[in-house]
């Protein structure tokens, strides 16, 4: 981590607090899902920082980013990223989103291709109305309220029961960040999600779509999403859920190095 910067930029209407491994490499933008932060990113920043200037910004309502009373729907997530790419000026970054992240990393690029270099989707949020309802309607907001009110070691030593396989020091990132997660955020799950199909079939920039055997996105759906898109490449991670960064980590940054090293080089003019 070292030569690694903290920092904020101006965005959409609030500050979003950003880490940034920095250099002259092709950069890469980090976003994290629900109730992560962009230091949650720091293992895959570090594997990738030799060949990347990553940049991890924290969402709206996350980590040390300003938490407005409102705006938490998809297209203010995306906003912000596009406000943050522009402000910090980032040249044709690949945009990478795990979840939460995914779902908004899809819609800025069916968006605005011409900011973007590449795509990596992790597991995106790519579920249909019926999923929506019930997750909504499951009570998650209600269990982060609860975890909002325990000690910081208690949800370690909860992480560590329920994924014993995962790092110490990433359960320990999940559990701050956690605790940095505003109750608002909870309102990006309200449905209706945008519906992910569409954004498929709008998005030009070379894809990877990055699925798991235990996650969101079926191998099923990830075949319709194939056909209907011949740009998105498919990689399935056998041995992981949903959280498939955390749970196979190298794994997981060796697909995502294997892309970018396969993308074209950025030709820039002079």
């Amino acid at each position: 981590m070292t030569g690694w910067t903290t920092g904020f930029c101006e965005s959409n209407g609030i500050r979003i607090h950003y880490t940034r491994t920095g250099g002259t490499t092709p950069p890469i933008v980090l976003l994290h899902g629900l109730s992560a932060n962009g230091a949650c990113w720091s293992p895959l920043a570090r594997a990738l920082e030799g060949e990347c200037d990553v940049v991890m910004p924290d969402a709206r309502g996350h980590g040390k980013s300003d938490k407005p009373e409102q705006g938490y729907r998809y297209i203010e997530l995306a906003n912000d990223v596009e406000g943050l790419i522009k402000a910090m000026q980032i040249p044709l970054p690949v945009l990478l989103g795990h979840s939460m992240g995914g779902l908004t990393a899809a819609l800025l690029a069916s968006r605005r291709p011409e900011l973007l270099r590449g795509l990596i989707l992790a597991d995106p949020t790519f579920i249909g109305p019926a999923f929506q309802r019930e997750v909504f309607e499951s009570g998650v907001a209600d269990r982060h309220r609860e975890m909002l009110g325990k000690p910081l070691e208690m949800l370690v030593s909860d992480a560590t029961r329920k994924h014993p396989g995962r790092s110490a020091e990433i359960v320990g990132l999940l559990a701050r960040a956690r605790l940095q997660t505003s109750i608002r955020v909870f309102d990006i799950l309200t449905p209706p999600n945008p519906e992910y199909m569409e954004l498929v079939r709008a998005i030009r920039t070379p894809s990877l779509l990055v699925i798991s055997d235990g996650g969101v996105v079926s191998a099923e759906t990830a075949g319709e999403i194939r056909r209907v898109n011949p740009k998105f490449r498919l990689e399935q991670i056998a041995g992981a859920g949903h959280g498939l960064q955390y749970d196979q980590p190298g794994r997981f940054a060796g697909v995502v190095t294997s892309f970018l090293r396969s993308l074209p080089p950025v030709v820039t003019s002079g």
